[in-house]
């Protein structure tokens, strides 16, 4: 058991394969946090709980049952707002008397194999029961009666804890969920930079590093989505880590709605971090006998620098968070026809694409926004999910069975959760939309947003929607979402429990993709939102990948797909070659890197593969072998990151590359970007992740290195490339 609970010490003690996370609950019932770092074998961690002396002018509140702790000054395990701790807060209940005062002291505790799944909500799980152990603290507040039950799963082979959070109104009066954070973590000193995912539309989740400081810092998103601007995500790295050496700690939340992730340093320079639904945007009236669920969020301690986290959560993402048919299923090579054609097709334009592409060695093609409805441009027929058939002439059957009849699969584009103004369902059902009585409601490329948290408009959207994918052998779902949310109110939720609204809608979207799921198991779904905008694990529970950018361009996608895998896998980023120029911008680059970089995730096209000359038809053909020669290596491997592209912009050399690395240490892909060329490059790449002991062979030229030489003295990539060179190494050990 990876478990344990030492009854006379009142210590709680979890373990993973290199970590340890420990709590003590203290004498009058409060949970003070002890540790949480490398392995230790030792119970008995009292000795690190901090207990700050209270003199009698002290601001410090010290607690009256309890001699010489200030709840101020000590590390808590779930910190309540307003009973002595002044630091943030991660749970605030309001109750009848109108005050928010929350105070939870130990109650009960019960530890299993395995671990549930919160209802509702996407999370991670596991597939046999002893890949994990969980253990549930029960705590309670005994004024408002809330009964708030923290759950910690603990991973026997990854590093990784999962928490969430439980409350449930045992009184007979009704109360208020104003903030309750699926994690919170005390460490005892400041010393760490703060890594985060920022970004914009078309410039996704870039690395960004600051140090801390005293006060607060975080991140957050209020847009009804995860963000094109921040992602889930954050992680403190100790003072002297590196890519690959050093301790690091992640964070990352299940969830694809509002968050917020805040970090305090006080006066002791202890550093509090928070991570949960965003507080700002909503509440919870829970009614007794009620209970409420938090999403779940994700820590990852690393001994073994940002690679070592990142690899920890790639594993347990693709095996423990992916589901069903596709999970580790080797996916179909597809191109989409979005800059091909935008929304000038038809049928037998489709089938143009379809024909070359099957020719070439591509396996699906996903007709993407344009075919429903009167859909001509962007300014009308969402929610309309009917076939335009004076595009598909003769139904959206009969265009299946002509792209079957080449070899290939067949996917589609949907807004599911979009009503266009010029629409018969808006025309039908205006009231349907989010929006707020008496309020203008703002409008985003045209478009309005379904209320998902009614369920009558889930059923008719659902309803829809299993007609067309009934209809013909569709295999591929792309999910989009274009739009933030604004002027957020809902028809059917009385005053009182409007701020509920944000994590209703996501609750409805969750419930809407299941049933999709569970209509069309083998269905594989891709998730969108205007490019990356809800690029995060809750998506990921439903679509095992999702469109990383609407920035095709190779040279972008070095960073937007260096940022991603910083927690996420590269089977879950979609990664094409599109057309040059490029249509975001405008840049020239070759057909080989733009292939070589869209290797680096789920492998596709995105132009009109009709227009191609001989020598890009090669080049495809190439490509496509490359797939389906490197596919283990490059999705079921361990990922290196070892120049990064924003950083090296600082440098001279300006480039970026990743490794690739098989289980068993026999194959090794490299690639290398050159972004920004200088006149003499004298530059040598050591690789990471090899065996030392092993011989390794580069396939291409036949030299031999050793695993040490490789990694200690590395590669000598010297010489004058022009900008947008990309170079690929394929090594096999000798003896494997």
């Amino acid at each position: 058991m990876s478990i344990i609970y030492n009854s006379e010490l009142r210590v709680f003690k979890l373990d993973t394969p290199d970590s340890t996370y420990a709590i003590e609950v203290s004498p009058t019932g409060y949970l003070l946090h002890l540790y949480y770092g490398a392995s230790v074998p030792d119970t008995d961690l009292r000795y690190l709980r901090r207990m700050i002396g209270v003199s009698s002018t002290s601001a410090q509140v010290q607690d009256a049952k309890e001699n010489g702790m200030s709840l101020d000054t000590v590390h808590l395990e779930y910190p309540a707002e307003g009973a002595g701790d002044m630091r943030i807060s991660a749970l605030s209940i309001r109750g009848e008397n109108g005050c928010n005062a929350t105070a939870i002291k130990y109650k009960s505790h019960k530890i299993y194999n395995g671990k549930p799944a919160i209802k509702g909500l996407p999370a991670v799980y596991t597939n046999t029961d002893d890949e994990a152990d969980t253990l549930e603290i029960v705590c309670e507040d005994t004024l408002t009666g809330a009964e708030v039950t923290l759950i910690y799963t603990a991973f026997t082979q990854l590093d990784a804890i999962t928490r969430s959070v439980r409350v449930k109104n045992t009184s007979d009066r009704s109360f208020s969920i104003e903030r309750v954070h699926s994690t919170a973590l005390d460490l005892p000193d400041m010393n760490f930079e703060m890594m985060h995912l920022q970004g914009r539309w078309a410039k996704e989740r870039t690395l960004v590093k600051r140090h801390l400081q005293y006060g607060l810092q975080g991140i957050h998103s209020k847009r009804g989505t995860s963000s094109h601007h921040n992602n889930p995500f954050l992680a403190l790295g100790r003072d002297g880590y590196t890519e690959e050496t050093g301790e690091v700690y992640g964070f990352s939340l299940v969830y694809s709605s509002n968050f917020k992730v805040e970090i305090e340093v006080d006066f002791l320079g202890t550093s509090r971090v928070l991570m949960g639904i965003n507080p700002d945007t909503f509440g919870w009236l829970l009614e007794p006998g009620e209970e409420f669920a938090s999403p779940e969020a994700v820590m990852v301690y690393s001994n073994h620098g940002v690679g070592g986290m990142s690899r920890t959560y790639h594993k347990l993402y693709r095996y423990n968070l992916c589901r069903g048919e596709w999970k580790t299923k080797k996916r179909p090579i597809l191109i989409n026809n979005w800059e091909a054609t935008y929304f000038d097709f038809d049928d037998d334009k489709l089938v143009a694409i379809a024909k070359d592409a099957s020719e070439l060695g591509i396996e699906m093609l996903v007709m993407d926004d344009g075919w429903f409805g009167v859909r001509n441009n962007d300014k009308s027929s969402l929610g309309d999910w009917y076939v335009n058939e004076s595009k598909l002439k003769g139904g959206l059957g009969k265009l299946v069975e002509r792209v079957n009849a080449l070899g290939m699969k067949f996917g589609i584009w949907f807004e599911p959760e979009m009503i266009s103004p010029d629409s018969d369902l808006y025309r039908a059902h205006p009231d349907w939309c989010i929006k707020v009585e008496g309020r203008e409601m703002s409008i985003g490329r045209t478009q309005y947003v379904l209320d998902m948290s009614r369920a009558d408009v889930r059923d008719n959207i659902f309803d829809q929607m299993y007609k067309i994918l009934s209809s013909a052998n569709i295999e591929y779902v792309k999910w989009d979402f274009n739009r933030n949310l604004t002027e957020v109110g809902s028809a059917l939720l009385p005053h009182e429990r409007q701020k509920e609204f944000f994590h209703r809608y996501i609750l409805g979207v969750y419930e809407l993709l299941e049933r999709l799921l569970a209509a069309f198991p083998k269905l594989l779904l891709e998730g969108c939102a205007g490019g990356g905008g809800r690029f995060d694990p809750g998506m990921l529970y439903y679509s095992p990948q999702i469109w990383t950018s609407d920035d095709t361009d190779a040279m972008e996608r070095l960073e937007i797909q260096y940022g991603t895998s910083m927690v996420y896998p590269l089977s879950s980023m979609s990664a094409h070659v599109s057309a040059c120029p490029n249509h975001q911008t405008k840049r020239v680059t070759s057909f080989k890197t733009r292939g070589d970089v869209a290797m680096g995730g789920a492998f596709g096209y995105e132009l009109d593969i009709t227009t191609l000359n001989d020598d890009e038809r090669a080049l495809v053909r190439e490509q496509v072998a490359a797939y389906h020669k490197y596919y283990n290596v490059i999705q079921n491997g361990d990922y290196y990151r070892l120049i990064n592209p924003t950083e090296d912009k600082a440098n001279f050399t300006c480039a970026s590359a990743w490794e690739s690395v098989s289980q068993d240490k026999n194959e090794v892909l490299l690639t290398y970007v050159v972004m920004r060329t200088q006149p003499t490059l004298q530059r040598y790449i050591r690789l990471a992740g090899l065996d030392p002991e092993k011989v390794y062979t580069d396939t291409a030229t036949g030299i031999k290195y050793s695993g040490a030489l490789l990694m200690n003295a590395g590669l000598n990539i010297s010489g004058n490339y022009t900008d947008g060179t990309s170079l690929v190494w394929h090594f096999v050990a000798d003896n494997r």
